[in-house]
């Protein structure tokens, strides 16, 4: 009963409650919308296909995100000739497909499979212009690449460029050959469509596929086509879930922490309320049922809120993380109800557990205790507190000069626990620390009279100081420590990439996703690993390599441990063409390149979309070829790094950016609060002749005080972690490694804490202030005597 009034009495101290709570609700419901959108999509390339027979096996991550064995060609033929066969069924298309791209300008362009003109009508792609591809050099393009039909152009393919003419054009990707060439040079068949006569009962029609196809593939329908997506979509899924996820775990997690910290600041402010309520007769369950009414008055109301605002922006945010990577091109927002149904009990439910804490505290207050003016904070240094702050610091900085020597598995975990214990060892010590601070940084601005009293009400209450500045603590230290990170184990990968080769140059890819034959003999490069999937009860990584001979593997030691093969044994493999192969086992290495290593001339009869990733070569940098070109060695291993690491690098600074928000929102609801609470002091300054400027000026300089304060000691608990990283890297990776952090992002983010301090603590001041002094100045009335 008492909550909704005391409430509308406290707008100002709850204010940033509401807003915590909004935007973690916003962020669980296009988080939550997100994730159920982010399920597997019917191929666009196979929407017009009613059935599609897919070969068995597993998919996405139980597969190690690799596609499934294709069918061997025989297996294909059969299974073509048993389904165009069944009632209803007008044609059985096998989906075809090798590596080509177009190459327009001298740079290859569009689609970068080539498939047979049969597959177009799966899509459906039509002609928009000439005609479908006859014979073997026609080929269909897509009609955004600006060329008409007739006119020549090159593909480019695995083994080399190849003249063409174009035939006609698409509204699709393509290119499209003629199915004859598909046959010839594609690689195995995953997939055959069945496109179904007029009138046909698509259920009978899957019922009579199935019994023709019997055990040797899945006959999906409907939604359940999506299981033929590709795997790289499929990975790429994945990536955007883990992205998802952590996004909707971190806005629940500093949800509940904004306001936890912010019913806790207020139960210390209201002490001597609730203190007044324990002497009216008021019990400790009415006294916590009152800040639960609170909480869940304004949990309600800030949940659905944002659970509105998180339903409109998801759109949005579905575009950028297609744009970034995090999800594939088919992606789409579904709205549905029970993700923000779900969305909204999470934000209540955040809002109540915030102030569960809080509700214990203020009903464990005594009367008389509360009634004491408590307004000076003091600095509650108790024995166990002393304890707890130094054992965290030494502990963080043993981690810190651990990590120098730490395993790669265990790097990143030692520099994460290291700041983690500064952090809360300094947090503790903050009594003892900030005092010296507080003299440090406002000696230089303590003659002007401004500067005067920031300093001095920064030292008469460390307390309210120590809160203040512990949301910039967290922003900037966790800024710098996941930044530097990041960009330091960049840096470390280019100086080891740089430092373990001689070369003059690598032959790298140009437009193309990897290296041709004809590249690599242009380049006079030496023979270089082609990279494949060869198949025995699981897809596994191969690479083709000179060094072996035609009809001899090598496999790595748990391979053989898993298939229980011996060198000596002869073994067969699957290929991607569908051809299995009888191999020699010559050797058992414990560290192979790959799973299995076979001859490169077995990997491009039998992979005809195979590529070298790259090559090192002896000419200089700067030489050009269809799809490649050399650059130095250590561009290449920073472009190198950087393309791995844009995933990382995007979802770090995602990260950095939603709890640099929440804190900046705990930073403005501290200030908020903390002028609230200095009414009284602002008022005494206000009728000692200070104007509302100064007071503003004054609490503004404080603000920036604080800031200060706490920007150098997120920087004390990041910097030591990161250079004991930086020291375990460069062991590493044999070669001086940088420690690099990105300052302009920073220190963008430092301004953004000083500009929110700073501009709630004046504004809030300046009006605290002319409230406090019109009340006191206010003549008595007969009533109030």
């Amino acid at each position: 009963m008492l909550s909704l009034p005391l409430l509308r009495g406290r707008w100002t101290g709850l204010a940033g409650t509401f807003v915590a709570l909004c935007l973690g609700a916003a962020v669980l419901t296009a988080s939550a919308l997100l994730l159920t959108s982010a399920g597997p999509r019917v191929p666009a390339r196979y929407a017009a296909a009613p059935l599609l027979v897919h070969t068995p096996g597993v998919r996405g991550e139980d597969n190690g995100f690799a596609e499934n064995r294709p069918w061997s060609p025989e297996t294909v033929e059969a299974l073509v000739r048993a389904l165009t066969a069944v009632p209803g069924v007008a044609a059985a298309v096998p989906d075809r497909a090798f590596y080509a791209q177009a190459v327009v300008r001298g740079r290859p362009a569009g689609g970068q499979e080539a498939r047979g003109w049969g597959s177009a009508a799966l899509a459906p792609h039509r002609l928009v212009a000439g005609r479908p591809p006859a014979r073997a050099g026609e080929v269909v393009l897509d009609h955004a690449l600006g060329l008409a039909p007739g006119s020549p152009v090159t593909l480019l393919t695995a083994r080399g460029p190849v003249p063409y003419t174009v035939s006609g054009l698409t509204d699709g990707p393509g290119p499209y050959v003629s199915d004859g060439e598909a046959a010839r040079l594609g690689g195995g068949v995953r997939v055959i469509g069945l496109l179904t006569r007029p009138g046909a009962e698509p259920a009978a029609v899957r019922r009579a596929a199935i019994d023709a196809v019997g055990g040797s593939g899945r006959v999906l329908a409907g939604e359940d086509r999506a299981a033929a997506e590709p795997a790289a979509d499929a990975r790429t899924r994945w990536i955007g879930m883990q992205v998802l996820t952590a996004m909707a775990l971190l806005g629940g997690f500093v949800s509940v922490f904004v306001v936890a910290s912010t019913f806790a600041f207020r139960v210390t402010q209201r002490r001597r309320e609730f203190g007044l309520l324990r002497a009216v007769g008021a019990t400790p369950r009415q006294v916590r049922l009152i800040v639960y009414g609170e909480a869940l008055a304004v949990g309600v109301v800030a949940a659905s809120a944002g659970a509105l605002l998180g339903a409109a922006v998801a759109p949005a945010v579905g575009g950028v993380l297609v744009a970034a990577g995090f999800e594939p091109e088919s992606f789409g927002v579904r709205f549905t109800p029970l993700p923000v149904a779900a969305a909204v009990a999470a934000g209540i439910a955040a809002g109540l557990l915030g102030a569960w804490s809080a509700s214990g505290r203020a009903a464990r207050v005594r009367p008389l205790e509360a009634l004491r003016d408590q307004a000076a904070g003091g600095t509650p240094m108790t024995r166990l507190r002393w304890i707890a702050g130094a054992v965290s610091v030494a502990g963080g900085v043993a981690l810190a000069v651990a990590s120098a020597s730490a395993g790669e598995d265990a790097l990143v975990n030692d520099v994460l626990l290291a700041a983690m214990a500064l952090i809360a060892g300094l947090t503790l010590l903050a009594p003892v620390v900030f005092p010296p601070l507080v003299r440090a940084f406002s000696w230089p601005v303590s003659r002007p009279v401004v500067g005067m009293l920031a300093g001095r009400s920064a030292m008469t209450s460390v307390r309210r100081t120590a809160a203040t500045a512990a949301p910039v603590l967290l922003t900037v230290g966790f800024a710098v420590l996941v930044t530097g990170m990041v960009r330091t184990t960049a840096a470390a990968y280019t100086a080891g990439r740089a430092a373990g080769t001689s070369a003059a140059a690598v032959l790298v890819p140009d437009g193309a996703p990897g290296l041709s034959d004809a590249a690599l003999a242009a380049a006079s490069a030496p023979p270089a690993p082609l990279p494949t999937t060869v198949y025995g009860d699981r897809p596994l990584a191969a690479l083709g390599d000179d060094h072996l001979a035609e009809g001899e593997t090598a496999v790595a030691e748990w391979v053989a441990r898993d298939h229980g093969w011996r060198a000596g044994d002869v073994v067969p493999l699957t290929f991607e063409d569908g051809t299995t192969v009888r191999l020699r086992i010559t050797a058992v290495p414990s560290a192979a390149p790959a799973n299995v290593v076979v001859s490169r001339g077995t990997v491009r009869a039998h992979d005809p979309s195979a590529l070298t990733p790259e090559a090192y070569v002896s000419g200089p940098a700067g030489m050009v070829f269809p799809g490649a070109k050399t650059v130095s060695v250590a561009d290449r291993a920073a472009g190198d790094q950087a393309e791995e690491d844009r995933l990382v690098w995007l979802f770090t600074l995602l990260l950095v950016g939603v709890s640099a928000g929440y804190s900046g929102l705990a930073i403005v609801n501290t200030q908020v609060m903390a002028a609230s609470a200095r009414a009284r002091e602002f008022a005494v300054l206000r009728l000692s002749g200070a104007t509302r400027r100064q007071v503003s000026a004054a609490a503004a300089a404080e603000a920036a005080l604080v800031t200060a304060i706490g920007t150098v000691l997120g920087l004390v608990v990041a910097v030591p972690a990161l250079l004991g990283m930086r020291a375990g890297l460069a062991q590493k990776a044999g070669a001086a490694v940088p420690l690099v952090v990105p300052w302009p992002a920073i220190a963008a983010v430092v301004a953004a804490c000083l500009v929110l301090a700073a501009g709630a603590s004046a504004i809030f001041a300046g009006k605290t202030s002319v409230t406090f002094k019109k009340a006191s100045v206010k003549p008595s009335t007969s009533t109030d005597a």
